[in-house]
């Protein structure tokens, strides 16, 4: 994600020096406007891409958790399997279990119907900040794709090109706010 965010400051950059360089010799105005819309679509491009690297981080601690109460789950019922196999090798040789033994195993079964379901929340949690994710690199993407085509607007001086980075980048703000509905 570094190289993306390096590449695209450093054509924001040098479409900046060449407005710049425009403006300085009293040509035409439309350029600062793509200047100004480049850096603005930069900053987004910024927030986005943090916003999608969290997502990512949390996705994961969620799905380390899942993982940990699942282990943690078979654990339990590991556990629970040699207690009552442990019984039922008493009742073949004609002797009693420990009625903590059969206690132990009906409240081993009760804590583990309790560890799945937060499993289950983890998995879910992990699940919706990866959707999280993946709608914010869209948006990081496309305004990526608005800065560079800004930037080839202003060298190749066609105002069309720069209409369209800022249909890229409208759409790039939708994914943005999506993220956050």
């Amino acid at each position: 994600m570094d190289e993306i965010e390096n590449f695209s400051e450093k054509i924001h950059e040098q479409s900046n020096e060449h407005a710049h360089h425009i403006l300085s010799e009293g040509k035409e105005k439309w350029v600062l406007y793509v200047a100004l819309s480049t850096a603005l679509i930069a900053v987004l491009a910024a927030v986005a891409g943090l916003l999608a690297g969290n997502h990512a981080d949390e996705a994961m601690l969620a799905q380390m958790r899942s993982s940990d109460q699942w282990a943690f789950y078979q654990a339990k019922g590991i556990k629970t399997e040699l207690l009552a196999s442990s019984n039922k090798i008493l009742l073949a040789m004609g002797k009693t279990p420990a009625p903590a033994d059969t206690v132990k195993i009906k409240a081993n079964k009760k804590e583990q119907a309790k560890i799945m379901e937060e499993a289950k929340a983890f998995q879910k949690e992990s699940d919706e900040h990866g959707v999280k994710h993946s709608i914010l690199a869209k948006a990081v993407t496309l305004f990526q794709v608005a800065i560079a085509i800004g930037a080839i607007s202003i060298i190749t001086k066609r105002k069309g090109l720069w209409l369209g980075s800022m249909g890229f980048a409208v759409i790039g703000l939708f994914f943005l706010l999506s993220a956050f509905f």
